[in-house]
């Protein structure tokens, strides 16, 4: 039903508290990483903004986050899902305490939403009153800047995307293009938290509005 959210489910989570130097290196890790977390869902963007959850509530970064081809829908394995992020810490117990803060943010902090009857049509538009590392360097922003995270289908997040800049003084800062990963698209886009949430609402409201009308020149 339009308005219920669309929960993300957690798949795998994984601690390995001194990580092999090769795959720290392979990985991209940092100078001084030494332990992982590893999360797996069937939700891509609620995760990316559980990562970046993480680098405020415990001393880690992100290592690795990248989105799964075509979606969860065509996940190929039990575990896979539809994301992989992976937090790293010089010490276990901060590892430990991010994914633990990913974990608790995906599960009661964000969600997709639904913008019709039959939730075939979902969106995702949350309002972030503060980035973390992870988001900041994604947008080139300072961390601690408001944020409007703004993800549809490709029509959809096009004529949100253009409703929400329209509706609020808000700046974007990256464009997730037609077709992303997970066959989506949408942004990042920055002001303060009045306006990143006045966005937020115009997106959701116009998406409902073209599903209501698809077929509409």
């Amino acid at each position: 039903m339009r308005g219920d959210k669309i929960k993300t489910s957690i798949l795998s989570v994984q601690i390995i508290p001194n990580a092999d130097a090769a795959l720290l290196k392979a990985l991209g890790a940092p100078e001084g990483i030494h332990s992982l977390g590893i999360i797996t869902t069937d939700c891509d963007d609620v995760s990316y903004a559980a990562l970046d959850e993480a680098t405020k509530k415990a001393q880690c970064l992100v290592v690795y986050a990248r989105s799964m081809y075509a979606g969860s829908g065509n996940a190929s394995t039990a575990y896979a899902g539809e994301f992989i992020g992976i937090l790293g810490s010089p010490d276990p117990a901060e590892v430990k305490s991010g994914v633990s803060a990913a974990v608790s943010f995906i599960e009661n902090d964000a969600a997709f939403i639904s913008a019709n009857a039959d939730d075939s049509v979902v969106y995702f538009a949350q309002c972030i009153s503060r980035t973390g590392s992870y988001l900041s360097a994604q947008a080139e922003v300072p961390e601690g800047t408001a944020m409007a995270y703004l993800i549809a289908p490709p029509n959809e997040a096009i004529c949100g995307m253009d409703a929400a800049l329209k509706a609020a003084d808000v700046e974007l800062k990256v464009t997730y293009a037609p077709p992303s990963e997970t066959n989506f698209a949408g942004g990042l886009l920055t002001g303060d938290q009045a306006a990143c949430k006045a966005a937020c609402e115009a997106f959701g409201e116009r998406i409902c509005k073209l599903c209501d009308n698809p077929i509409d020149y």
